[in-house]
């Protein structure tokens, strides 16, 4: 085999050479659960078209989408609540079970913030409406895909407006550290945070340390069933 003068030999060189080339962002899988063939086609379509979008498979039912869950692994799977046989609802845990690397976006008709309300606390990170624009799940797919939790604006504002009062802040969590908790449940990154309540950056991001720290959470899908159970947030 000829070598570099390296002595290093040349295919080795080649492979190392070619090798960047050959690393590039891989694409968001999909998988995508709903019972109407036309609304999987039509979602398909949707979401072929984005460029780093892949869907790699099709469920009519909870059962179909565990077993595609556990043979693709995707990183988000679009969840119908609506589906025949076993509920979907309750499934979600066992979805997060299957592929704890999955995050969920949940499509549905139910526009009651129970079902809301339950989906998040089950540890879905998006709740999209069917009637909503497409554009809206593309970004519901994108923020979870980032673990950003997405609400469909209409529950969001209703979940924003009228924050229960707690009885005192739980936890040892001091009132600041509420607030930039509350702010991360309901999706918002740490620099809108920081806008937000008029703090640097760095100050966020120490608060947010301090709570995970406190509350013994790592996840931004288990600070929101926290902020859910404990009512620091509703809908």
């Amino acid at each position: 085999m000829r070598s570099t003068a390296s002595g290093e030999p040349a295919g080795n060189l080649s492979a190392m050479v070619d090798e960047p080339d050959a690393i590039e962002s891989a694409p968001i899988k999909l998988v995508i659960a709903d019972d109407h063939a036309i609304v999987r086609s039509g979602l398909r379509m949707l979401l072929d078209a984005e460029p780093d979008f892949e869907v790699a498979a099709e469920a009519g039912d909870v059962q179909s989408a565990l077993h595609y869950v556990r043979a693709h692994r995707p990183r988000v799977l679009i969840l119908d609540l609506n589906m025949p046989g076993e509920p979907s609802l309750p499934a979600i845990g066992r979805f997060s079970e299957a592929s704890p690397e999955t995050r969920i976006v949940v499509l549905t008709m139910q526009s009651d913030p129970a079902f809301a309300r339950e989906a998040l606390r089950a540890g879905a990170l998006g709740y999209v409406l069917k009637e909503a624009a497409d554009a809206e799940l593309v970004e519901a797919v994108r923020l979870a895909a980032q673990d950003r939790t997405y609400l469909h604006p209409e529950l969001g504002a209703k979940l924003a407006a009228a924050p229960p009062e707690p009885q005192g802040p739980p936890d040892d969590l001091t009132q600041r550290e509420v607030e930039v908790l509350r702010l991360i449940a309901l999706g918002h990154t740490n620099s809108e945070i920081a806008g937000q309540l008029y703090l640097s950056v760095r100050t966020v991001e120490s608060h947010r340390a301090h709570i995970q720290q406190k509350l013994r959470l790592s996840t931004r899908a288990e600070l929101v069933r926290y902020s859910l159970d404990n009512k620091l947030v509703d809908l």
